[in-house]
């Protein structure tokens, strides 16, 4: 067997592996409902994917109106999301983002900001940073906070925890708009 032989028998497993990958991708896509990525042959007749179109960025939900007004953050219970609202910077929020509670919420109503604490460690043994309280009922006390690996608390139901973490980045954005007798409105 020459060269030649060799080469174009390895060219042609790869193409066949290349197609079968992108076949499959293709049918992953499928069932997932999201972008079809392809498969293209270049002039030297080397098959390559092409980049899957990205995916749709998440739909935050709008401010809810019930949210009072000023410079406040708001949290809903419903939904798991913060806003962050400055009306000098406009009527919309300065930031929105996705938050995972804790085993207990608290009661709808508006509250302050009573203590900030920059790292410590969280109630499931976590280092968390930024956080951010304003309220307390019935022992639990509850705050924004984020932890420093990035992990979102298991909620354990027998244990009353009010922590409401983000990620990092939302964490420190939090930390940044919320100083101490900063507006938290809490609605359901």
């Amino acid at each position: 067997m020459g060269p030649g032989v060799v080469v174009t028998g390895l060219t042609l497993g790869a193409l066949a592996v290349v197609s079968l990958l992108a076949f499959q991708a293709n049918g992953a896509q499928d069932r997932a409902g999201g972008a079809k990525p392809t498969a293209t042959t270049t002039a030297t007749g080397t098959a390559t994917a092409a980049a899957p179109a990205p995916a749709p960025a998440p739909t935050v939900p709008p401010l809810p109106a019930t949210s009072g007004t000023g410079l406040r953050v708001v949290y809903s219970i419903g939904s798991h999301y913060v806003w962050l609202v400055d009306p000098k910077k406009g009527p919309q929020a300065v930031a929105a983002f996705p938050v995972t509670p804790g085993s207990v919420e608290p009661a709808p109503g508006s509250y302050a900001v009573y203590s900030r604490t920059q790292t410590t460690t969280g109630t499931d043994g976590r280092q968390i940073e930024h956080v951010v309280r304003f309220a307390q009922q019935n022992g639990v006390v509850f705050g924004f906070s984020a932890a420093v690996d990035g992990a979102t608390p298991t909620t354990d139901p027998s244990a009353k925890t009010g922590g409401i973490r983000s990620g990092r980045a939302e964490g420190q954005l939090l930390w940044d708009f919320a100083p101490k007798d900063t507006k938290v409105v809490v609605i359901a």
